[in-house]
């Protein structure tokens, strides 16, 4: 049994949910709308202020797609009531960020800059010219973007400079050394 799948989502307040016949699940909150079909096998009931996912069968592929299934219906309900924020950082002399218009302006010490068009749906904010924040309602886009962001440069761990997750260790190596 797919423990994720048998829990209880709770709905907030300001948030509905409808169901439609063919799977469809659209999601409305005080942030914005989300709309996903369900997979072939999987049933969802909102039943007050609770929702629950089902599945038809007990093939391997049906119960992958439950867990997976009442996850992403929780992901869409907390996106549209709370949103979802990554934070980046840029470290390294030179190395900075900048927001012009629907492109996060990127230079990273190579011979061009790197612009990076910002999806529809997402705020990008930076600050100080190093920390760069993704918001968004969308879990999967935004962090889709920052790890795009982050692929760039990804921290090196000699000096540690690149793009790096706030609060992201890096485990630095030593330098070569002279006998």
């Amino acid at each position: 049994m797919s423990r994720i799948g048998k829990k209880i989502i709770e709905l907030p307040a300001k948030v509905s949910v409808k169901v439609g016949a063919d799977g469809a699940v659209n999601v409305e909150g005080p942030k914005g709308k989300l709309s996903w079909t369900l997979p072939g096998g999987i049933a969802c009931k909102v039943e007050g202020t609770t929702i629950t996912v089902a599945r038809s069968n007990e093939d391997r592929q049906t119960r992958a797609l439950h867990g997976l299934s009442r996850a992403l219906i929780n992901n869409m309900i907390n996106g549209v009531s709370n949103g979802y924020v990554k934070d980046l950082e840029i470290q390294g002399v030179g190395f900075k960020a900048a927001v012009k218009g629907k492109v996060l302006n990127l230079n990273l010490g190579y011979s061009h800059d790197i612009n990076q068009p910002i999806p529809e749906g997402l705020k990008v904010t930076v600050t100080d010219n190093t920390k760069i924040k993704v918001e968004g309602i969308d879990r999967q886009v935004v962090g889709q973007f920052a790890a795009e962001v982050r692929n760039y440069y990804p921290p090196e761990p000699y000096k540690g400079k690149g793009v790096r997750y706030v609060g992201e260790k890096i485990i630095r190596k030593e330098g070569k050394t002279v006998q």
